[in-house]
Parts: C-alpha cells; structure tokens; sequence
C-alpha cells in the first residue's frame, strides 16, 4: 500500500512538474503574441488605412513560408503545419507529430495576417505554440508515447487560458477540444497546472492586461426568459455552423482550385478582403474586431456587423492566411445579440454576452470549456442561462465545428448513426443530399 501512495505522489510530482514548464514557456511566448499584436493591430494598422492594400501580398508570404519551411517529414509521414489546430488534435490522437518549428512559423502568419487586416483571432496561434512546446518538452525528456498525448494536451491549455486568462477554461478546453462526447480527465493535473501558471506568467510576471466584456444586467429566472434563451442558443448555433460550413467550403475549393498552391490561394484570399474592405468602406471588420466587440455590450452596432466579419473571417482563414477563430466567433455572436435586441426583450449585454458564448460552444464543441469561460468571463453573472445556452447551441450545431480532426465518441443524438471513433472530416464527407449516411 506504501509503494502504491509512493507511485502515485512521484507520477503526480512528474505531471506538475511538465505542466509547470509546459504554463511557463507558453505563458510567456503568449504574452509576446498578445503584445506584438496588440501593437501591430492597433498602434501600426488602425492608423495606416493603406496597409490593407498589402494584404494579398502578405498572403504569399505567408504561403511561400509554409510551402518551403512547413513541411518535414516525421516517422515517414509528411506533416503540413499549415494544417494547423488539425495537426494539434491528430497528435493527440497519434496519427500525427507536431514539428518543434510550428510555434515559430504560426506566430510570423499571425503577425503578418494582423498587420495587414486580415480578419482573424489570436488563440489559434497561442494553441499551436502549445503544441509546439509540449512536442519540444517530449522530445527533450523522452516521455513515452502514451503521456506524450498528455503533455499536448496541457500545451493546449496552457494555450488557451494565457490567451484569455481564462485558467479554469483553459484546464477544461484541453481536454475537451480534441473529441466529442469524451473528457480525458487523465489528463486533468498537467492541464490544469500548465493553465493556471501560463495564465499567471502572462498576466502577474508579464503584466499583461485582457479585455474585459462587462455584463451589466441579468433577466430574472422565469420560463418565458428560459425559452427566449433556448431559442437565441438555436440561432447562434446555426450561424456558427454556417461559418464553419463557409469557411471549410473555401477552403476545399481554393486548395482545388490552385492545386494546394498557399501562396497563389492567400494572395486571391487578400484581393477578395481588400475588396470587401472597400464595398463595406469601412476596416471595423479587418484585424479582431475588438472595439466593436467591446462595443456591442454597451451600445447599438450596425445589424449586419455579425454577416460581415462571418464573411471576412471565413475568407481569411479560408484561403491559407493565419490565426485563431475564438474571437471571430466572440464577435459574430455578441453583435448578432446586439442585433436582435430590437426584436428580443431582454438586455443589451446579456444577449451580446450569450451570443459570444452561444457562438464559440458551438464552433468549438466544447460545451463545458464554454460554460467556464462564460463563468470566468462574467463573474459567475447568469450561470444558469448559460448553462442552458451552451446545452443547446452545442446540440443544435450537430456534426459541424471549427476542427475536422475531431473525434466523434459520443453522438448528440441517436438520430446519427456515426460509427465511434469517426471524426466531423469523416462525417463531411460521407454527407448525402438525403441525409446522413447510414452504412
């Protein structure tokens, strides 16, 4: 029984000491992607209109990059880091290995695309150096097969909740994000350890300071305001999924299109944004969109402002350009919500903060990682709304999400017969007009 105890105290020793390294070299590459970014985005683009007008070229940068250094061949498979999150989950499922050199080349895209006014996020990049540098923690100590799948994962935390200083969601996301319908609570102690301290590395040790999205005032309980919850949870569901839907589709058709050619795929991406920049005539939906993010909780934004960023968003991303799509999804669904508080009776802020919760639940499919962020987010304000909103929108946006690599291991609904083990990739493709296949 002594031995056992002592086994157990030296592997819980060994997982808080990788998550400890894996928190403090994410937390502090974070803070540098949050800070050059934020500079770049707002003390450099946001006074240079112009720049935008370099944005197809910045695409074929970032493609000739990818087609001449993110490509290397590990235990003879060729691995693309251009797939980027993708590649992440595959390694956590083993199919694949992430390439110590990701962090580096995702973090120049993410510059380059920010500069420029491409529409995207931040946390893709904070999650794929996550990748990296648990990959580099795992070659360096040799950690065996089984626990390398661990350590990616707490690379992913550490990720994410340095990104949004979110630590509890960040723990939770982890081990959420790589399939549906299962927790890798094995998990659990690296994941939470490399979250918490690369949250506090970038906000105690770097001092780094992140938005903050007020939520001033909750609706009373009652079962009118829980159906109007239930209802809004659909609606933002379902224009998650069409980004999703749309941002995949454009992909697959410019990689056909020119043959997997990166650079001639972002340089048509950056003429099509340059020329929604110029028909909108405005750039409030170039770069992360933050102001007007922070503005829907608080004032009317234009009604259409959620349709636009879906729009550049999805083009961005869509053809090759580089960066997270957690803060597209915060946008789309908070200025929807502002949207529909003409027509919903219910306040201003909640329905633009149940719209950004509503919208990345059911993106990312993560519906615990989401009902956390919402709990971190607003300080406990609503959890029960929330709750519900994050239930619904992660039923009702099916097989879709942000991730293909996804593994499918418990269905939403007996209605999909879907094989265990199969991923939304594997789902997409076996789509009939008539409905799911059945084989």
């Amino acid at each position: 029984m002594l031995l056992k105890y002592k086994n157990f105290f030296s592997i819980l020793g060994l997982w808080i000491f990788f998550g400890s390294i894996i928190g403090f070299i994410v937390g502090s590459a974070t803070t540098f992607l949050l800070e050059v970014n934020d500079f770049l985005g707002d003390e450099v683009r946001l006074k240079r209109d112009w720049l935008i007008y370099f944005l197809p070229l910045g695409g074929a940068l970032i493609g000739y990059v990818y087609m001449n250094y993110g490509k290397v061949f590990l235990n003879n498979t060729l691995n693309d880091t251009a797939e980027l999150n993708n590649l992440v989950i595959d390694s956590v499922h083993g199919k694949k290995e992430v390439p110590r050199r990701m962090g580096g080349i995702v973090y120049l895209g993410t510059f380059i695309t920010v500069l420029f006014g491409g529409s995207t996020g931040r946390e893709g990049a904070a999650i794929q150096m996550g990748g990296s540098v648990a990959a580099a923690v795992n070659k360096f100590f040799k950690v065996n097969k089984l626990d390398r799948k661990t350590l990616l994962m707490s690379g992913i935390s550490a990720g994410f909740g340095a990104a949004f200083g979110a630590p509890l969601t960040g723990a939770v996301f982890g081990m959420e994000m790589t399939a549906l319908g299962k927790l890798r609570l094995e998990a659990f102690v690296p994941c939470l350890t490399a979250s918490f301290v690369g949250h506090y590395v970038t906000t105690a040790a770097w001092g780094h300071e992140h938005e903050a999205f007020i939520l001033q005032s909750v609706p009373e309980g009652s079962m009118i305001t829980f159906m109007k919850v239930i209802l809004l949870a659909v609606i933002f569901s379902l224009v998650s999924v069409c980004y999703c839907q749309l941002r995949h589709g454009i992909q697959n058709i410019s990689e056909k299109l020119f043959n997997k050619n990166h650079m001639k795929r972002a340089f048509v991406g950056g003429l099509i944004v340059v020329g929604l920049s110029l028909l909108t005539g405005s750039q409030d939906y170039n770069g992360r969109g933050l102001q007007m993010l922070e503005q829907s909780f608080q004032e009317d934004v234009p009604p259409f402002a959620f349709l636009a960023k879906l729009v550049f968003t999805a083009v961005t991303l869509g053809s090759g350009f580089v960066g997270g799509e957690a803060i597209p999804l915060f946008f789309i669904g908070a200025t929807l919500g502002n949207a529909l508080h003409a027509f919903v009776d219910l306040p201003l802020s909640f329905l633009a903060a149940l719209g950004l919760i509503s919208a990345f639940c059911a993106g990312a499919n993560t519906p615990l990682a989401a009902f956390l962020l919402a709990m971190e987010m607003f300080d406990g304000k609503g959890m029960e709304f929330f709750l519900v909103a994050c239930l619904v929108s992660y039923l009702f946006s099916g097989h879709h999400g942000l991730w293909s690599s996804q593994k499918i291991y418990g269905l939403k609904s007996r209605l999909y017969r879907i094989p265990p083990g199969k991923t939304l990739e594997n789902v997409e493709k076996k789509k009939k007009p008539n409905g799911w296949s059945r084989r």
